[in-house]
């Protein structure tokens, strides 16, 4: 059985069943738990997150996110036509009898429950943990805590059925009797997407979140602004889109914003924003130009990249500008998310050596400002109810005084995230990249070899979370897996991702990750059930390996 990211704890048989074109649904709240001789909670009494820090607030969920996620589950499972033919061998009969005898499942039961007990007086912590039972006569129910617990187990659910190549609108299962148990290692299990250095279409990311919902994600965090554009309207400071953007048709809309983020709460993602500030702002100054220092000047003294610039510490005009901005843009967020990111990272302290008021490169002298600078937006955040989010750089390299609720984000390296442990988190490590940003002249893109990368970026998730003390695991919330777009548009967006991000989808379900033939094997078939979803997912394994199993291991 092919799942991913891999369950828990799952068992399975060899009946075949037959999925009813026209099964039913029915939704229970309030039921009972379900009991088993081996109870399906087994292991996930304490999930790292949640050990010690309280489980952060999740966004409102629509009431009809349920039927959606079922009504979803029945269209796609009869409509993306998987056959898995490239995991048997060449021109084999692997597929069931159509002689009509079959079982068949013809109605779905999902049970809402308040509480699983534990047992000893313990519940379970984890909103979006699930049970799947699918008995050998077709009686199939679903156990859940949460609407997302609900969408995680119809994504798992559709991954047991494949279409048969004679009938091609038919659907089975060989798996029943089945009996999956499953919850996340991580509360926080994310995508970073870049959509400011080049133009990232609202309808691409649409369908990013569709295929980060099938690999259980549940935080995209758009990078949305950055010193090259601004993409995203802001109606009360209309030049900064107008005239920040690429292009006056590359821009995200309001109505855009919104959908995007409405559209990941269907598929149990959780839409936030970033907005880096102070610096890679530097696209501030097609609107407000005096609200940038250092603009345009030599970027490999003034910046990682070109173009060069920064808001300004010191002055007057910046934080009634902050404030217009961002007493726009929280309101409309507010609703999809409870988290907004407010940057922080790679700023360059030669730029305030051209800001009038401070001419000064000195630490000691920016650092009050920036602490300053940092107040006003977290003062605006908290007036939302919104968790900040901020990139390593001010607590380590600024050692900014931060609400304790802040989460860290690491990025650098491991021994960021113990120097981040060692002040208390919580933290989400950015270990995983599916970085394609080598963007000079005289280099070339970074293509790592799909088998040889996977292996690396489970080891590293492995080897991060390792080096941290035991006593204070439960200071990670998470991690993210990043896009950053300097070679990355909506042309090659899918390519670039998938199925690079499913690896660390999984490590951060399950808090570890597998590395061998079976999970290639496995990946390989999440790249097929993608690339029926519409999804332009790169290559795992060549066809003829897939066939052969065993056939390609040195």
């Amino acid at each position: 059985m092919a799942l991913w990211p891999l369950p828990r704890h799952l068992k399975s048989g060899s009946t075949t069943l037959w999925l009813d074109p026209d099964v039913q649904y029915a939704h229970h709240v309030n039921s009972q738990p379900l009991r088993d001789e081996v109870p399906w909670y087994q292991g996930l009494e304490k999930p790292q997150s949640s050990h010690h820090l309280p489980a952060t607030k999740p966004p409102s969920y629509p009431q009809d996110v349920l039927e959606v996620a079922f009504q979803r589950f029945n269209s796609k499972v009869f409509s993306e036509h998987f056959v898995p033919h490239k995991f048997y061998p060449r021109r084999s009969r692997f597929e069931p009898s159509i002689d009509g005898t079959g079982m068949l499942i013809n109605k779905i039961t999902i049970n809402e429950v308040s509480f699983v007990s534990l047992g000893n007086g313990q519940h379970t912590v984890s909103r979006e943990a699930y049970l799947i039972r699918i008995l050998q006569d077709g009686t199939t129910t679903l156990e859940i805590l949460s609407p997302e617990g609900g969408i995680h187990a119809f994504d798992t659910f559709a991954q047991l059925f494949y279409a048969h190549s004679a009938i091609g609108e038919s659907v089975y299962t060989p798996y029943a009797p089945v009996l999956i148990t499953d919850a996340p290692a991580f509360e926080h299990r994310g995508l970073n997407l870049d959509i400011s250095r080049n133009w990232i279409a609202p309808q691409d990311v649409l369908r990013t979140i569709e295929a980060m919902g099938f690999n259980k994600f549940n935080k995209l965090h758009l990078h949305a602004t950055d010193a090259q554009s601004w993409p995203l309207e802001i109606p009360a400071s209309p030049d900064l889109s107008s005239k920040g953007a690429y292009r006056w048709d590359q821009v995200w809309t309001t109505k855009d914003l919104e959908n995007v983020q409405r559209h990941g709460l269907y598929h149990g993602v959780e839409v936030y924003l970033e907005i880096d500030l102070p610096g890679h702002s530097a696209s501030i100054f097609h609107s407000y130009p005096g609200l940038i220092t250092a603009y345009d000047k030599p970027w490999n003294k003034y910046a990682q990249e070109p173009p060069s610039g920064q808001l300004k510490l010191d002055s007057p005009s910046v934080p009634p500008f902050l404030t217009i901005l961002f007493n726009d843009l929280l309101p409309r967020t507010q609703p999809f998310s409870t988290h907004f990111h407010i940057g922080g990272d790679e700023i360059n302290k030669e730029s305030y050596v051209l800001e009038p008021t401070v001419k000064s490169s000195s630490k000691v002298d920016i650092q009050p400002l920036l602490q300053k600078f940092m107040n006003h937006v977290l003062s605006l955040l908290e007036n939302h109810s919104l968790t900040p989010i901020v990139w390593e750089d001010m607590l380590l390299e600024w050692n900014l005084e931060l609400p304790p609720d802040t989460i860290i984000q690491t990025w650098r390296s491991a021994s960021s995230l113990a120097k981040v442990v060692e002040k208390g988190g919580p933290i989400a490590r950015s270990s995983a990249r599916a970085k394609n940003g080598i963007w000079t002249a005289d280099s070339a893109p970074l293509l790592i070899p799909k088998i040889q990368g996977i292996r690396n970026r489970l080891l590293n998730i492995l080897i991060v979370i390792a080096d941290i003390p035991e006593e204070k695991k439960y200071l990670v919330v998470g991690g993210e897996v990043h896009l950053w777009c300097e070679l990355t548009d909506g042309v090659n967006l899918d390519s670039m991702l998938w199925p690079r991000a499913a690896a660390a989808a999984e490590v951060l379900w399950r808090g570890k990750g597998e590395v061998g033939e079976g999970t290639t094997r496995r990946l390989a078939e999440m790249r097929e059930r993608l690339v029926a979803r519409g999804i332009g997912a790169g290559m795992v394994q060549m066809t003829w390996g897939l066939m052969n199993e065993g056939s390609c291991i040195l």
